[in-house]
């Protein structure tokens, strides 16, 4: 089997699933969340350690794994931890790795290594379950189709990146990070992602959330997340680049570990999510 049917399968098998834990949102969607958190997160360590780091892995796996189902609590009321208190959390990490490592085992780098892949993996991918109860949503197609949105535009961003590239070629983006990256790729994945970004609140967002954003909100809105995409994209190649590393991991054939497939994800949700809040308007009824 080549790797594009692999891949054709793996996005069959996992799109309807992914839409209908969306749907679902509560712990289903807390579940998916913290799990691929926690995946990512020791696909992260694995990294850092081929690139001479000495996380501690077991404690960011764990840690990365729980943040989306702490998110999980607080939306139930459970109960609500103010946020100053989440600083407990990384000072608790450095003094583990200090009484547990010594001078002798870097500490302060084993720390610092362990805390950023909480925050890259399960702190980011949060945002996904945040988005599913995002305030202006009301009901459970609007709901869904707020977290569907940046999930859609950062593949047509990808897509758009690719045709481009491919197509009109030209000079490389980021050759050291990146050599199969072109400027025109970036170029058109920012278009792509305003036009898919467009129909996507026509025909989706305004019809079926009551959604919308402003002429100039939309194409702001459909910028940043595309540049956010890209970053995002080449932060993952960085770090494997250091590390000597091709691919993440093996969990999706075709498609690599979850680090590659969910790699703009990780900046996409924060940003998303800010900018929700900074430029979605509630669309007038026709």
């Amino acid at each position: 089997m080549n790797e594009l049917a692999r891949r054709a399968i793996v996005a069959v098998i996992g799109a309807p699933i992914a839409l209908a834990v969306i749907w679902f949102g509560g712990a289903p969607l807390a579940t998916l969340m913290g799990a691929l958190s926690g995946i990512a997160a020791w696909e992260y360590y694995r990294i850092a350690r081929q690139g001479g780091a000495t996380p501690m892995s077991v404690v960011g796996v764990v840690l990365a794994a729980l943040i989306p189902l702490a998110v999980h609590a607080q939306q139930l009321g459970v109960f609500a931890v103010p946020v100053y208190a989440w600083m407990l959390v990384p000072l608790g990490v450095l003094a583990l790795s200090i009484w547990t490592r010594g001078v002798a085992g870097q500490p302060l780098g084993a720390a610092a290594t362990t805390i950023f892949g909480v925050i890259y993996t399960g702190g980011t991918l949060s945002y996904g379950y945040a988005l599913r109860y995002f305030g202006y949503a009301v009901g459970d197609s609007a709901a869904a189709l707020v977290v569907i949105m940046p999930v859609v535009l950062t593949w047509a961003s990808d897509t758009g990146a690719y045709f481009t590239g491919r197509v009109v070629g030209g000079p490389k983006l980021i050759p050291s990070v990146s050599p199969a990256k072109t400027i025109s790729g970036a170029v058109g994945a920012v278009l792509a992602t305003v036009a898919a970004c467009a129909a996507f609140v026509e025909y989706l967002l305004k019809p079926h959330a009551q959604l919308a954003f402003s002429p100039t909100g939309l194409l702001v809105f459909a910028v940043c997340l595309s540049v956010t995409a890209q970053i995002g994209d080449l932060t993952e190649s960085l770090l494997k680049r250091e590390a000597g590393v091709k691919d993440s991991g093996t969990l999706f054939p075709g498609h690599g570990g979850v680090l590659d497939r969910l790699d703009s994800l990780f900046f996409v949700l924060p940003v998303t999510y800010a900018l929700y809040y900074a430029l979605l308007l509630p669309a007038p009824r026709a």
